[in-house]
């Protein structure tokens, strides 16, 4: 990817964040902005706190300490519409979190219905236009369970585009898939990255860090180690970051 597919807008700005879970500090002064338009690949060890931030930027864990902005909406204020917050924010986990007496259709209707008020026609149209995007037109009457997980997994990520997110939180999104399918679903962030969707992402998928991110970053012990292009942070002069890399 290149420096241009970003622009200078900045999207999700979290300023001194840190989040401790009793005397467990899990997260240690974070600070990271992303901007409109780019990729931004978290990479390191478990319980690095990568996954904890990302479940502080739509709050899914309350911040002991600091300040997420998302779309001039600080997330972390008294009183901020969580729900009106998380429209801006799509979020695809490890696992589907489908339901699974829905059709793929009606799972991508659901809370577009719900949450944006659309008319069921409107949220039908949609769903399918998002389906069709995710490779799943022949399944869109489909259960759940008729799928495979990587057909399950983009039906969660075509869920979230319904919802025309500003951003895309992705957590660890191949880490509960059959090594086979995980390229499938790689396939589909590779075409929203080239589509200029703003994404921030946590995986262990080193090629997918080196050939799509605009940046990446290093944590761990809740610390940003490093950040910077895929080429200075996988060349990297800091022998922790290197062993990283060099590891997986």
């Amino acid at each position: 990817m290149s420096e241009t597919n970003s622009s200078n807008e900045v999207v999700v700005s979290i300023k001194n964040l840190q989040k401790a879970f009793g005397d467990n500090v899990v997260l240690r002064d974070i600070d990271l902005d992303v901007h409109k338009g780019e990729v931004v690949v978290v990479l390191g060890p478990s319980g690095s706190g990568k996954s904890t931030m990302l479940r502080c930027i739509n709050r899914l864990e309350h911040p002991t300490s600091g300040s997420i902005v998302v779309e001039g909406v600080d997330v972390c204020a008294k009183g901020v519409d969580l729900n009106k917050v998380r429209t801006h924010l799509g979020m695809v986990f490890q696992q589907f979190n489908l339901f699974p007496h829905l059709s793929v259709k009606k799972n991508v209707m659901l809370a577009q219905q719900k949450v944006l008020k659309r008319s069921k026609e409107e949220a039908e149209k949609i769903a399918v236009e998002e389906l069709t995007k995710v490779g799943l037109a022949e399944r869109i009457d489909f259960m759940p369970s008729q799928l495979s997980g990587g057909q399950q997994q983009r039906v969660a990520i075509a869920r979230a585009l319904a919802m025309d997110p500003e951003v895309l939180l992705f957590d660890e999104p191949t880490s509960a898939l059959d090594p086979e399918m995980v390229g499938e679903v790689l396939g589909v962030m590779r075409e929203l990255a080239s589509e200029r969707m703003t994404m921030l992402v946590v995986t262990h998928e080193m090629s997918f860090a080196r050939d799509v991110a605009d940046r990446v970053v290093f944590m761990e012990d809740g610390l940003i180690v490093e950040e910077g292009p895929p080429e200075q942070v996988f060349h990297s002069a800091n022998p922790r970051t290197r062993q990283f890399v060099g590891e997986n």
